[in-house]
């Protein structure tokens, strides 16, 4: 059988072999998974919650093991992987234990009651089934299970494809579940590389969650369509950080550091792009240089997971340099790391400035006033996040409003992704689809709407057999429910028409108080 060694990107040395799943397998696995998703569907909420609330114990009393995993695997330093992957979950799952359940319940709409007189209506959420989960290297455990236990809350199975860089984080998550009480087959993994993941695609999951390149996300959509299966994709960033005269720039700069080099860059919202005013642009250029060389690799700086990211670095540094840029030093690795750089004197023609370096690279550019700001943060195929710095919240808010991303923070970095109750995802190129929050919950499910209709009549009006005064008859009916017209009016102009529906009216007192009471909360069996 084919096998994939784990190497880590800090010393080198091999993690362990990993069987390749193979096709067959996969579809045995799908079929487990659905036989599975059946009978936690039928499950309430509430029960779903019971099962799953001894995570976040499990979770603590691992916490060594999992960050000492994460960092072998993925290169950390150990203080990014506790705050980084197991705080936004332990966070994520508080929050869902509390409000999942309110989240996910039916929710009653109210129409117009001359339209529908004797009807109640609802909407219902229902899991979709099976949903695989494809998740990256550079936050192995987070990024894989934020979208498992959202999609476990609402009622699916899940089929984990990781990163054939993160195998044995993945390996460890699986061991975390499995000590759970859960049904045999509601969480399973596949291993393997992008082959495998297409595999997993067609042997046809019910929805694909999918977090990683913007390439990649192409190929996992153009997959999906196939089938189609529906996709949330979350496909990075080049994310802007706004600097103001108004910022407390010293708070600004620190946060420009973690913002840029936290995981070595490697965070799909990183700080890539710095726009700074340009009445401050020169003193925080220097106070930012001053900063970054007390910044140490292997203490504050994680590992550059390949050799395949270096390249793309290297390439986006030269391009720079050939263009004009200036550069707070060479481009220096020591092993498997790579020293922090600014770059200045940039431009939007540099690659550095368009695409996804995913690396401790950051580049600096000033601007005039509000309008370049945001002409300059939106000068981008991407839309995931961004930040904006000015003690003046009236103008940072005015600022954030104008940009466009899925997400914003205003003199706060990276942090809004990981609050619980804030829906998480991008726009343009950074992909669709939010996960956490309450939107991000009800995306692991698709709405169903009902309707009940308790008249005792024998037929509706708009049933056959149709008559020669129908068509003007409803005309009245439509100019008396919708005309701007007084009532006095529509009711003078219309009542012979009006006189035709009223067998249809809700004018049966005892039928309407038992619709109403329908409606009222503690008559509701949910």
């Amino acid at each position: 059988m084919a096998e994939i060694q784990a190497i880590s990107p800090i010393d080198g040395r091999a993690l362990g072999s990993f069987t390749i799943t193979q096709p067959e397998h996969i579809q045995q696995q799908l079929q487990s998974a659905k036989l599975a998703a059946s009978a936690w569907a039928q499950l309430s909420v509430k029960a779903r919650l019971q099962k799953l609330a001894p995570l976040n114990p499990l979770l603590l009393a691992n916490l060594d093991r999992i960050c000492d995993c994460v960092c072998q695997t993925s290169g950390k330093v150990s203080t990014d992987a506790l705050l980084g992957e197991l705080i936004p979950i332990l966070e994520l799952q508080r929050y869902y234990q509390k409000h999942a359940v309110a989240i996910l319940k039916p929710r009653h709409v109210f129409s117009s009651p001359l339209t529908f007189p004797f009807a109640t209506a609802k909407i219902e959420r229902r899991p979709f089934g099976v949903v695989a989960v494809i998740s990256p290297w550079n936050y192995p455990f987070q990024l894989a299970i934020s979208p498992m236990l959202s999609a476990l809350i609402a009622g699916n199975a899940v089929i984990l494809k990781a990163s054939e860089l993160s195998l044995p984080v993945a390996a460890l998550l699986l061991s975390l579940f499995a000590e759970l009480d859960l049904p045999t087959g509601l969480v399973q993994a596949v291993t393997g590389d992008g082959e495998t993941g297409q595999q997993l695609i067609a042997a046809g999951p019910d929805l694909v969650v999918f977090t990683g390149s913007l390439k990649t996300g192409r190929a996992v959509m153009q997959a999906a369509a196939q089938h189609p299966i529906p996709v949330m994709l979350e496909l990075g960033g080049k994310d802007a950080m706004l600097v103001f005269a108004k910022a407390n720039l010293q708070r600004a700069c620190q946060a420009a550091l973690y913002g840029a080099f936290s995981n070595s860059g490697q965070v799909c919202m990183s700080i890539e792009r710095l726009y700074i005013e340009q009445s401050c642009f020169e003193g925080f250029l220097q106070l930012l240089l001053s900063e970054v060389d007390k910044l140490t690799l292997q203490a504050d700086l994680g590992a550059i997971s390949s050799e395949r990211q270096f390249a793309i670095l290297q390439a986006h540094y030269d391009d720079a340099i050939a263009q004009g840029a200036k550069a707070s030093g060479p481009f220096q690795r020591d092993g498997h790391y790579l020293k922090p750089i600014v770059l200045w004197n940039v431009n939007h023609n540099m690659r550095v400035m368009r695409e996804e370096s995913f690396g401790p690279l950051l580049a600096v550019m000033a601007f005039s006033d509000e309008a370049e700001a945001v002409r300059l943060a939106n000068d981008s195929e991407f839309g995931l996040n961004t930040s904006i710095w000015s003690q003046d919240l009236a103008q940072a808010e005015s600022i954030a409003q104008q940009l466009q991303v899925g997400n914003w923070a205003i003199n706060d970095v990276i942090k809004n992704a990981g609050h619980p109750a804030l829906p998480f995802g991008g726009v343009k190129h950074s992909g669709f689809g939010r996960y956490r929050g309450a939107e991000g919950l009800s995306n692991f499910t698709y709405p169903v709407s009902g309707l009940s209709n308790r008249s005792r009549l024998a037929k509706e009006p708009n049933w056959f057999p149709y008559h020669p005064k129908s068509y003007e008859q409803f005309k009245s009916y439509m100019d008396f429910v919708y005309s701007q017209d007084s009532l006095l009016k529509r009711l003078k102009r219309n009542w012979p028409a009006l006189m035709a529906f009223r067998q249809y009216s809700a004018i049966d007192v005892k039928q309407s108080w038992q619709n109403f009471k329908q409606l009222l909360p503690w008559q509701r069996d949910y």
